[in-house]
């Protein structure tokens, strides 16, 4: 009798583990539930007999693939006054840098507003009509990415207009625990560096949107009315199943491969150095005629990159549509390499961004270029700049990133939604 209660105990023991394996994978895979999709579910109290206007581009979709600005004119009792869109447009297809104008452009009868023309944000007469704001757009996790600085300067005119903001938050795809790079100087602010922050900074935009309100570094931040509607079973991790689906937040940032390599290779955008515009595979090769690919791999796989594996490649930068106009070493043939993400959570792109400048600037010396003002706005500070070409080793830049890092990571801790 001992021996076989003995047994039934084991049995059950081995099956509870199992099931409780089971529903800790269910609840681990459970589908993310976004922001705008929960607006239609649990929180259109918040727009009931509203007008509004909505800060959004073609990433702004609900699970099933209608775009918020259809689901929210198929109410009944929700007025949409005006469409405002940042960088790249409404289709998302303007290339990077092109000042848009729509010039009484509609969208079923909806005047589209540009925030990446001759304003920056919102104007008094924009807003006239309208009861509150609503943000929807992907952002992508780094810093000079620039969705995020529209969202700081649609809080501003909220704030000077007492208009509430309600952000419809959608995940971070290189995912909410990776911090790293320098510190916004602030006499670096520009549109490509709007705050005060990491270049990858791990929140999402409604993390990001607390931040800049609770710090108060949104002018008028006492009279903005912030709702953010959080996403559902998101968690800080990269899925894999972001892999198969990817809705590319803007022309050059065509893979989830691509935004998680970006921030460091985006760097190169400050050199003379190509950083694959005018290919298809931008970010994710870099190169420059006088290079040559073995000689760099070489020197990268001293310094240990985790979770990476680097090809040599060679290719031609050309202008392509949407993409590049007038790239880098245009029709000329480039050597270099292509970066394959292998571990996405183990790869730190800030940090392999540096180590690759450090890398050319030791093999190439002088050949390798800076342009000063554009490579000190992405970076932040011009102190990054002179620490590379004064061959300071990665290891002692890292170093010198961790005690701002430290303080970032504590303050930004308490707006921290998941």
């Amino acid at each position: 009798m001992k021996e076989g209660n003995k047994m039934e105990k084991k049995f059950l023991y081995r099956h509870l583990i199992i099931l409780f394996v089971f529903l800790f994978s269910l609840k681990l895979n459970a589908q993310i539930i976004n922001g705008a999709d929960l607006l239609f579910s649990e929180n259109l109290n918040l727009i009931s007999g509203k007008k509004v206007g909505v800060v959004c581009n073609h990433t702004s979709l609900l699970a099933d693939g209608k775009h918020l600005v259809d689901a929210l004119l198929d109410q009944n009792n929700v007025s949409v006054k005006s469409i405002f869109t940042p960088e790249h447009g409404f289709k998302g297809s303007a290339e990077a840098g092109e000042l848009i104008d729509y010039k009484k452009n509609l969208y079923k009868d909806i005047p589209i507003i540009s925030l990446y023309g001759k304003d920056r944000k919102p104007s008094k007469e924009n807003l006239k009509d309208v009861d509150v704001l609503i943000f929807d757009i992907q952002d992508v996790g780094a810093r000079f990415y620039t969705y995020i600085s529209t969202m700081y300067y649609v809080l501003e005119s909220a704030g000077e207009n007492n208009i509430p903001v309600i952000i419809l938050d959608r995940p971070n795809p290189i995912g909410g625990n990776y911090v790293d790079g320098t510190v916004l100087d602030p006499n670096y602010k520009s549109f490509v560096g709007i705050a005060e922050i990491p270049i990858t900074h791990g929140m999402t935009i409604g993390e990001l949107a607390k931040y800049f309100i609770g710090e108060k570094l949104v002018p008028n931040w006492k009279n903005v009315s912030l709702n953010v509607i959080s996403c559902k079973n998101w968690k800080r991790e990269i899925p894999d199943r972001f892999y198969s689906k990817w809705n590319s937040p803007s022309p050059n940032i065509n893979s989830l491969e691509t935004a998680l390599v970006y921030p460091g290779t985006c760097l190169l955008e400050g050199t003379n150095i190509s950083e694959g515009r005018g290919t298809r595979f931008p970010f994710l090769q870099i190169g420059a005629p006088f290079f040559k690919s073995e000689d760099i791999i070489e020197k990268l796989n001293l310094l240990k990159v985790d979770g990476a594996e680097f090809q040599p490649v060679s290719f031609i930068p050309e202008g392509i549509t949407e993409m590049a106009t007038n790239p880098k070493f245009e029709g000329k043939t480039c050597f270099g390499i292509k970066i394959k993400i292998i571990d996405p959570n183990k790869f730190e792109s800030v940090k392999f961004g540096v180590k690759l400048l450090y890398v050319l600037t030791k093999l190439y010396g002088s050949k390798v270029k800076f342009s000063e003002s554009s490579f000190d706005r992405l970076a932040g500070t011009n102190i990054l700049r002179q620490q590379i070409n004064n061959k300071m080793k990665p290891d002692k830049i890292f170093a010198s990133w961790q005690k701002e890092l430290t303080k970032f990571n504590k303050i930004k801790n308490q707006y921290l939604l998941y």
